[in-house]
Order: C-alpha cells, then structure tokens, then sequence
C-alpha cells in the first residue's frame, strides 16, 4: 500500500505548505513518517510470520536458558529476556486470536502439540518467579487456554498432566507466595478440568492446606484458593463423592473448624453456601445422610442460623432442613431439637427473607410442621442453641421437603 502523495507532498512543504524544506530538514521529515505506526504496520503485515512449532521451540530454547540462571542472578538481566516477552505475547495472540481476526484452528494445533511434545510446559511453570509481570499473565493465559485446545479430537493436555502431575504439586503449592498465587491459582482451575488432574489434587497431601490458604491474610490470595477449593468440590462429582467417602472424618474436622466457625466472616459465609452446595448434590447424598446425623455438625448450624447475617442465616436453614427432614434421627437428634424446639419455633415464626419466595416459605413451613410434631426419645436434657455436648453418627433416610433441590436429592 503506497503512501498517498498527498501526503509526502505536505511532509515536503512543511506545515503551512508554503515555504520551502531544507533538505536536511526534509530528509528528517521523511524518517519520521516511515517510523511512524501506521507506515510500520504497512510493512509489518507483508512479513512472514514464523510457524507456531518454530516459535514454541524457540520459547523453550529461551526458557530452557532462564532456567539455567543462577538464583543469585537478576532475571531482567538476561540478554535474551525482551526476545522471550514478545514471543511469549505472540504465542497468546495466536490463542486467543484479536478483535481484527479469529485464532487460526491448525496454528492453535500446531502450538498445542509442540508444546506438550517436550518439556516446554514444564518449563513456562517453573520459569515463572524468574518473569517480569506481564510475561506472567501471558503466561497464565496460555496455560489456561492449552487446558481446552483440542488436537485429533483429543485434549492432550489431559494426558500430558497425568504423565507429569507433580506440576499440580507446584500449582498449588503456589499459594505460598502471594506475588505468584494469582497466576499459579488461574492456571490450577484451569488444569483441575480434567478430572484426572482434579482427582491427584485431591487425594494429594497438598489438599488440607486449602484450609489455611483460605484464611491467609490477603484478601485477593484466600479469595482465589476459596475459587480453586469450590472448583475442586463441585466440578467432578463422582470424583467428590468418592473423595468424601474415604477422607470424611477429617474433611469435615477441617471445614467445621477452620470455615464454619471461622472468626472471620467471609470464610463463613463462603463455606456454608459450600456446604450446601456439596450436601444436596445427588452424587453426595450418602455423605449428606452421615453429616445430618452428627450432632456436633447440629451445634454448628444452629449457632449459624444465630448469625446477625440474613445470607448466613439463609444457608444455613437450607442445611439445618437436611437434619429435621432426616426419617431415621438419632436419638441425640432428635432430643437436640426437642430441648430447643421453643427456641427454634420463636425464631423461625420471625425469619423471613428479603424478597418473596414461595418455596422458602413452604420449607420453612414444613421444618416448623416438623418440628412441632417431633417426639423425644429417652430422657430430655436442658439444652441451648449453643450447647450441646458430644457425638456418635447414624445413617438415616430423608423426608421429602418439600424444596427443589432437595426433591431431586430425593427422587
């Protein structure tokens, strides 16, 4: 496309168009127009682009170098650290294509499989500390997107990250440092879904930090861990179920203690509306049965439905229906809600919510029928809301409520 004469004409004449350029002058005029942008994109377009498989070699010949730098060695340093942004911002542009064209299907394809071929994925994780901020999102967003980039029909990142796990390892362990916990924090949701990867996390040793990560003090880091934790827990059911059904003691020692009855108030409103979340989900329904048996896990959501939080309040009677509906009580149970049942009619003739909801009304209608009805079973001990004393559990099977979800728990 050649540069309109108009326009090398107005360069020439200057300004006004009137008097004459010197020819130094016009020779700077000149250089100035062919460096501008639009004369340079002019050319830019006409260049042939590298193939995707030469530039992700080329990443991992870099990467493979910064990997190499000592510890005590300044990254930015490196001679060959601006080469490695720009290829590293290319790569992304390929995914993710731009607002001037959709991302190319065979280059996406090409790039997927180059990368997964060696160890270039390895190597963009552990290389990550040793990047400067924007090479990281670039980095966090090339990763989440290799995650779902299909090649043959098949994710091969999925197998890829079965074959190498231990980089799951270094994912969550991730949230150790605040400067990176963000980055290494998207790229393990994004990993986790492929349920293999979901079910190494969560039968690794690495899983009962969540509970610290969740509490750490800054509030961007334990927000991300609390989305990789509920993104653990509710993505692969069948992995879940089969995940709670052999760690149920301690989960639930872990959950009860660190995030229902945190101090903190977001840890609390979050893990209840988990709670709910995991308990009336249909895979769960056997753990469901074994939680609403203990009256330890009563205490803890009775003093929950005290909360000053109508948000709190509201999850938690959606929890605290599973153990009024439950068609086989324990004794300890059912003499719980029976010391309190003046208690809990008192509160529940005052509960409402802030917009009209007929299915809330008919649960909490049919928990106070329940209630109401409820018989004790042996001697009666005095008992308040937030007394109780300790615990045996019992399986049971549920009433119908008459609630949504719940019906279909129960279907």
């Amino acid at each position: 496309m050649p540069i309109p004469a108009t326009q090398i004409a107005g360069l020439a004449n200057g300004i006004n168009g009137s008097r004459k350029v010197k020819p130094n002058n016009l020779k700077k005029l000149f250089t100035k127009a062919f460096r501008s942008t639009a004369v340079k994109s002019i050319f830019k377009s006409k260049a042939k682009r590298k193939p995707p498989a030469e530039i992700v070699r080329r990443v991992r010949f870099l990467l493979e170098a910064v990997d190499s730098l000592d510890d005590n060695i300044d990254p930015s340093h490196f001679d060959k650290m601006e080469e490695l942004d720009s290829l590293l911002h290319e790569l992304k542009a390929m995914l993710y294509g731009s607002n001037e064209c959709e991302p190319a299907v065979d280059a996406c394809a090409q790039l997927t499989q180059e990368f997964f071929r060696e160890n270039t994925f390895r190597l963009i994780i552990i290389c990550l500390p040793k990047l400067n901020l924007e090479a990281r999102k670039d980095v966090t967003r090339i990763v989440a997107n290799l995650q779902r980039q299909p090649v043959n029909s098949r994710l091969i990142a999925s197998d890829y990250l079965e074959a190498n796990s231990d980089l799951m390892d270094h994912l969550v362990c991730g949230y150790d440092d605040p400067g990176l916990a963000l980055h290494y924090g998207t790229m393990l949701r994004e990993c986790i879904r492929h349920q293999v990867v979901a079910r190494y996390v969560l039968n690794s040793k690495h899983m009962k930090k969540f509970f610290d990560y969740m509490q750490i003090p800054e509030f961007d880091v334990a927000a991300d861990a609390t989305a990789t934790f509920k993104e653990l827990m509710t993505r692969h059911k069948s992995t879940v179920a089969e995940f709670l059904s052999e760690n149920y003691d301690w989960f639930f020692v872990e959950f009860n203690a660190k995030l229902l009855e945190s101090a903190n108030y977001i840890t609390r409103r979050q893990a209840i509306k988990l709670l709910g979340d995991i308990l009336l989900d249909r895979s769960n329904s056997a753990v469901m049965t074994r939680y609403v048996s203990s009256k330890d896990n009563l205490r803890i959501l009775m003093n929950l439905l005290r909360e000053a939080s109508k948000n709190i309040q509201l999850d938690a009677f959606h929890v605290f229906k599973l153990f009024v509906a439950n068609r086989n009580k324990p004794t300890d149970i059912v003499n719980i809600i029976v010391a309190n049942r003046s208690k809990l009619l008192r509160f529940f003739a005052s509960f409402r919510i802030d917009k009209e909801d007929e299915q809330f009304e008919a649960d909490k209608a049919q928990v106070v029928k329940e209630i109401a009805e409820l018989e004790a079973k042996g001697p009666l001990f005095s008992g308040e809301l937030h007394k109780f004393p300790g615990t045996p559990t019992a399986s049971g099977e549920l009433y119908k409520l008459p609630t949504t979800p719940l019906s279909r728990q129960l279907t």
